[in-house]
């Protein structure tokens, strides 16, 4: 008898079997993959101290950064990756709705106009 709390859509040895050997991460690629987020922490500080040179390029940068380090983040530490297609689009249309929103907002407040 097996337990149906370990099977993964008829995988009975669980859920990395589900998703193929090596499917899911190793500790080692965590790491990695902080050190990468790290480095793109470090770039939008010093992106932040550098804003005179950018000539009003600092809330583009400094948006496409997050937006990478939010893809990171989903497709990694929560496994997007690895899930179905319908989480995947679920993320974007959110993401999608949170861009307009910000940018409504920066608009608004005129941001786009300095």
């Amino acid at each position: 008898m097996t337990d149906t709390h370990s099977t993964v859509e008829g995988h009975p040895e669980g859920a990395a079997s589900a998703h193929g050997a090596g499917g899911h991460p190793s500790p080692k690629e965590y790491v990695r993959i902080g050190v990468v987020l790290a480095v793109i922490t470090a770039l939008e500080v010093a992106t932040y101290y550098v804003q005179d040179q950018l000539k009003g390029a600092l809330i583009p940068v400094l948006f496409a950064a997050a937006i990478v380090k939010f893809a990171i983040v989903v497709l990694w530490f929560m496994h997007l990756k690895f899930d179905s297609k319908t989480y995947a689009r679920l993320f974007l249309m959110g993401l999608a709705l949170a861009v307009t929103l910000y940018i409504v907002v920066l608009l608004c407040f005129r941001v786009f106009l300095n």
